[in-house]
């Protein structure tokens, strides 16, 4: 198998025990461990691949908090570092009736945001892996240039970089998200995953076929789009130069929290590629069998599907047996 490396920040979601309108005697906030990277190194822990998690979290309580959680999970841990200077980040987290969630975030500062280059040691790419980050470690220029410089010795190792846009406005400066440099580390992926809201917000009025064929043209290999309960698509460049398209349809479940179910998705989709040994050099290949892509597709939409019935991030994350009895 393929191990899987994810990079970026992990975070506490202080999840309110109000859904929607509906009205509760004092409304409280119950801690869960989260963070977008660490989620999908917590899924691909759970179904059974060997994961890393890369990043530095607070030396305080909630940093004690996280490093157990993901060694509970069976995450390895040797490339999270510690620090004093700041403490770990804290989002909390408000749903509506229908489980669709809104962020407020104590970030910037953050521990997070402190890793730079020198904190990952040279056995960090020893072997070929699926290196994965997102946009949230583009929100400040020190950890910005470290996640660049991190793909880019992945990628120099033999590794596959997957990117998942993850969009959080209010995690920008004014809540501006930098289209420019979100879309450079798109285009540094050989996998990429967009929600379509996302695509709607990073277009900047191309049209959006056209966006998408940029990044294909840019060297992204594979993108999976995703609409909520609605289609999923994959966009394939193949040896041929052409694009093909594969579709399915996800799961239809009752959604009670949807704070991991992207992060979910791409790690059962990662998770796919891990079990069939694929790294950089095989992607190509892989792509090429429309019944390889198909399975993959239907293994991270049913681990969405799963996740989103539950509350909170690592604890709502799927199995292998959660997995075969959604069958």
């Amino acid at each position: 198998m393929t191990p899987v490396i994810a990079f970026g920040e992990a975070l506490v979601d202080m999840l309110s025990n109000k859904l929607g309108g509906q009205a509760v005697e004092q409304e409280t906030f119950t801690p869960y461990a989260g963070g977008a990277p660490a989620n999908v190194a917590v899924a691909c822990a759970r179904l059974g691949l060997p994961s890393h998690f890369v990043g530095m979290l607070g030396q305080d309580s909630f940093g004690d908090f996280l490093h157990d959680e993901l060694a509970t999970h069976g995450v390895r841990l040797d490339h999270v570092k510690r620090t004093s200077e700041a403490r770990t980040a804290l989002a909390f987290v408000s749903r509506d009736e229908d489980g669709e969630r809104r962020f407020d975030f104590y970030r910037p500062p953050a521990a997070d945001l402190l890793f730079r280059p020198e904190h990952a040691g040279p056995e960090l790419f020893a072997q070929p892996a699926i290196f994965h980050l997102c946009s949230n470690s583009l929100t400040d220029a020190g950890i910005a240039d470290t996640s660049f410089v991190l793909a880019s010795r992945a990628r120099a190792a033999g590794s596959l970089v997957s990117v998942d846009a993850n969009l959080r406005h209010n995690l920008w400066p004014n809540q501006q998200v930098d289209v420019s440099l979100v879309t450079r580390l798109l285009d540094n992926a050989d996998i990429l995953k967009l929600s379509q809201e996302e695509v709607e917000a990073l277009t900047d009025g191309q049209q959006e076929s056209d966006w998408l064929q940029a990044r294909l043209q840019a060297g992204v290999r594979l993108i999976v789009l995703t609409d909520g309960p609605g289609t999923i698509r994959a966009l394939v460049r193949k040896q041929s130069g052409e694009t093909r398209t594969v579709s399915i349809t996800p799961p239809v479940v009752k959604a009670i929290d949807t704070t991991a179910g992207g992060d979910a998705f791409i790690g059962g989709f990662l998770s796919s590629l891990s079990e069939a040994g694929v790294d950089a050099a095989l992607l190509r290949d892989w792509c090429e069998e429309e019944s390889h892509l198909q399975a993959a597709l239907e293994r991270a939409a049913a681990c969405g599907a799963f996740a989103v019935t539950r509350p909170g991030a690592y604890a709502a994350l799927p199995t292998q047996e959660d997995l075969t009895a959604m069958q």
